[in-house]
């Protein structure tokens, strides 16, 4: 089972490993925390009285199907927005939700489903993100709850990272809301990472979908196979435990 906070969380960190574990057997469940109604989308996009929550589920679904998903859970708790923005005031944003409340629900899942695996982010949520720092919180404690006996934080490797944006230095402008010194975790730090080189033209696709998007995605979607298996074709992990082990070259599926 994988954790995510918002529609498209998926396809960056964990959409080959889902994929992978599809095609190998085994059942994969995503939950995702937000309904992902925040955020700007390009203009005459939706159908009339189409709202950006109908579409950004239908999204999710598409790309959920391409990932080789067998179950999707929307929480449907309501966005909370990027930090400083006035969607955190919302008693009923996810970041707001007690964590008891929240876990409860995911253990829930967890239980009906008998996971042996659940997936969700580090204590900074990669990158500072208040729905991204919930779901490490609610995720920790579901497992808990739940007994799950894998967890891990499906992470950013913030060296290779830095290598990336010092190749590609548009990528970390002026106007970048990214701190490279704080984005995801040290390569020290990883224990486990999934090679998806070769399922890089899936995750593509999964981009695809999430149409609304396509600000966040567009500076991928024309890059070449090579470069974008260079960019996205490691999925990093750390065990949420904290204990550090050699890193292992895919997760035990």
């Amino acid at each position: 089972m994988c954790f995510h906070a918002h529609p498209d969380d998926e396809v960056f960190s964990t959409g080959g490993t889902m994929r992978r574990a599809a095609d190998a057997g085994h059942r994969v469940v995503l939950v995702t925390a937000t309904d992902g109604a925040v955020g700007e989308f390009p203009d005459d996009l939706l159908a009339e009285g189409e709202s950006l929550l109908s579409r950004r589920r239908m999204e999710l679904s598409n790309s959920a199907e391409i990932l080789g998903v067998h179950r999707l859970v929307m929480l449907d708790y309501p966005d909370s927005g990027m930090a400083g923005t006035s969607d955190n005031d919302n008693p009923e944003a996810f970041t707001n939700v007690p964590v008891e409340d929240a876990a409860q629900r995911l253990a829930d899942i967890l239980v009906e489903e008998h996971a042996d695996v659940l997936t969700f982010y580090d204590s900074n949520g990669g990158y500072g993100h208040p729905d991204h720092i919930q779901v490490h919180h609610v995720g920790r404690r579901a497992a808990e709850i739940a007994g799950t006996p894998h967890t891990f934080e499906n992470v950013v490797n913030r060296d290779r990272f830095r290598l990336l944006v010092e190749s590609n230095p548009q990528w970390n402008g002026e106007d970048s809301p990214l701190d490279i010194e704080t984005f995801g975790v040290p390569a020290s730090e990883i224990t486990m990472e999934v090679d998806v080189s070769d399922l890089i033209e899936v995750k593509r696709a999964a981009m695809v979908a999430h149409a609304t998007q396509i600000g966040d995605f567009g500076p991928f979607l024309e890059m070449p196979t090579e470069a974008l298996a260079k960019a996205f074709g490691i999925e990093s992990f750390r065990r949420a435990d904290g204990v550090i082990v050699p890193m292992l070259d895919a997760l035990p599926l």
